[in-house]
């Protein structure tokens, strides 16, 4: 599964025994535990990240982790001490002339893990319920939430778009599928990827051809709704691990490179690739828009900084976030042609506000801490949308026009 590095999924043990990683695990009370469970994913110590949280436990035991009952308290109280969670820097708040009001809900599974948001053209609010295997429908109106559960187990439900029906996509990320829900039926149809992969972010083309990225596998995938084929492709550079996906003015599809400083793009007609190399070697970019007049914009999450490119010439410009090089900004999207993100990695995780005009940032923090907004979704009216992964929630930005 994609982006596991805080440690949701990091007390994953391999079954059998105690093997001889173990004796590399901090002493204390619970080791033995430790080093004794059993998961599907990763070894402990390959992926304790940025720290251990104490959401972990429930989100392991929505995707399918038995751990006994009695052993919950003391597995979790060593996972938090040995592995605490790692300093963050402090989420910088920059006054500007936006005004906004921020509501946020809480989704009713524990330990769901909302990974992306949806906001529908009816007026709804969707998420992915990446650890409990369902998609979620929030009404902003009077907060009512409706979950529907998915049609493989843990299928790992990640990215979301909705098609010119109102039927909501969705990327099965562990399932290795594109999945379509039908909102009035609750049926579920599931489209296999040809190979084995990681589903990751999707998006429609002005044709109607669905789009998405396998992350780990270095594919881009093309799905034809009307005949369910899909096709996947292989990106020049190998192990560019492409994630986030956006399409401009004239049908190109672009995507961004996290496993090297490169953003791409995919002729829909000619099915041809073209690369636009950033000039920082360390750059990884992780999330994608674009602006009406074709700029593509970026989150470098590696580097704190929020990117500019224009594929016409070529040229990069870029910004460092207003918390700094370790801020993560992640999630990013475009309303009125101003860039709206989040800082993923300060604390509190913060929303950002940067104007092409005036190239001028303005933030605010995130009720809660945010904790961690992976993506990002814009209302018919023009308002963002957020999904705080590890506080389990939804969140709307209303813009005061």
């Amino acid at each position: 599964m994609s982006n596991r590095s805080c440690v949701v999924l990091t007390v994953a043990l391999l079954c059998g025994g105690l093997p001889a990683w173990s004796q590399e695990l901090p002493d204390g009370k619970g080791k033995e535990l430790a080093a004794a469970n059993c998961n599907s994913c990763h070894t402990l110590l390959s992926r304790v990240g940025a720290g251990y949280t104490r959401t972990v436990m429930r989100m392991m035991a929505n995707h399918g982790v038995a751990v006994p009952a009695d052993q919950v308290a003391p597995l979790t109280e060593y996972l938090a001490k040995s592995f605490p969670e790692k300093g963050k820097p402090a989420g910088s708040v920059i006054p500007g002339p936006a005004r906004i009001s921020i509501k946020t809900w809480q989704v009713p599974t524990p330990g769901s893990r909302p990974h992306d948001p949806l906001a529908a053209r009816d007026g709804s609010l969707w998420y992915t319920g990446q650890m409990a295997n369902v998609l979620g429908r929030l009404n902003p109106k009077t907060g009512k939430i409706k979950e529907y559960p998915l049609k493989t187990p843990h299928s790992g439900p990640h990215g979301l778009m909705e098609d010119r029906e109102g039927n909501i996509w969705y990327t099965g990320n562990t399932g290795s599928l594109i999945g379509k829900l039908d909102p009035t039926t609750g049926a579920v149809t599931e489209y296999k990827t040809p190979e084995p992969g990681d589903p990751h972010t999707l998006i429609f083309d002005k044709n109607g051809i669905l789009w998405f990225t396998m992350q780990n596998a270095n594919r881009i995938g093309r799905l034809d709704p009307k005949t369910g084929e899909i096709k996947l492709l292989t990106p020049p550079t190998a192990k560019a691990r492409p994630y986030g996906m956006a399409v401009n003015s004239k049908g190109t599809v672009f995507f961004v490179e996290f496993g090297t400083n490169k953003v791409g793009s995919i002729d829909p007609k000619t099915l041809e690739f073209r690369e636009y190399p950033l000039p920082d070697t360390a750059s990884r970019p992780r999330r994608i828009t674009i602006t009406s007049d074709d700029i593509v914009w970026y989150s470098d999450f590696s580097r704190g900084f929020l990117g500019r490119l224009d594929p016409t010439t070529g040229k990069v410009t870029e910004w460092q976030t207003p918390s700094g090089p370790k801020a993560e900004p992640y999630g990013i999207s475009t309303i009125n042609d101003v860039i709206w993100y989040s800082e993923s990695g300060s604390t509190p995780n913060t929303i950002v506000r940067f104007d092409p005009k005036t190239t001028k940032f303005q933030s605010w923090a995130i009720p809660g801490g945010g904790n961690i907004v992976r993506n990002t979704s814009v209302t018919p009216d023009g308002d963002f949308v957020l999904a705080n992964s590890l506080v389990n929630s939804v969140t709307l930005v209303t813009i005061k026009k």
